[in-house]
């Protein structure tokens, strides 16, 4: 697994996306569910895209299961964004993590939404051991989020 991976969403994807960040702009949380917003690194304009907001120990991060996907090259120079659901509007830090601390927070991922994100883990799922997480760890960013 590289640092580069990448998946591009279908036209499936796509209508499910939109459904899903309609929803959450309307103030419908699914399954955690947020509308991320991002500077794009060259246009410097609002970039947005319904993510799943995931908290471990208390501690709340953002999983990139298509790999390097526009919102994660956006996020690493932009260091941040903001959070939508509905009206309310949350602006964030973002620190990204390392490979190696990764294991426990792609199992628990994968345990909340295997069944809407498992097709991007190449049959890997939330009963995986360490070592396979952790070798997978490279194509999947995970980011720490933080209130600014």
């Amino acid at each position: 697994m590289n640092a580069t991976r990448y998946i591009a969403p279908t036209r499936t994807t796509g209508l499910m996306n939109a459904a899903v960040a309609g929803l959450t702009r309307l103030g419908v949380s699914l399954w955690g569910s947020r509308v991320l917003a991002v500077r794009g690194r060259t246009s410097g304009e609002w970039r947005t895209t319904p993510v799943n907001l995931l908290t471990v120990d208390g501690e709340r991060y953002l999983v990139a299961p298509r790999g390097v996907t526009q919102w994660v090259r956006n996020i690493r120079v932009a260091g941040g964004g903001e959070l939508h659901v509905g009206r309310r509007t949350e602006a964030i830090t973002v620190t990204e993590v390392d490979d190696a601390d990764k294991p426990a927070i792609l199992r628990e991922y994968l345990r909340r939404w295997k069944f809407e994100v498992g097709v991007f883990f190449d049959g890997v799922d939330a009963s995986a051991d360490d070592a396979t997480l952790l070798g997978i760890a490279p194509g999947y960013p995970v980011f720490r989020v933080a209130t600014a």
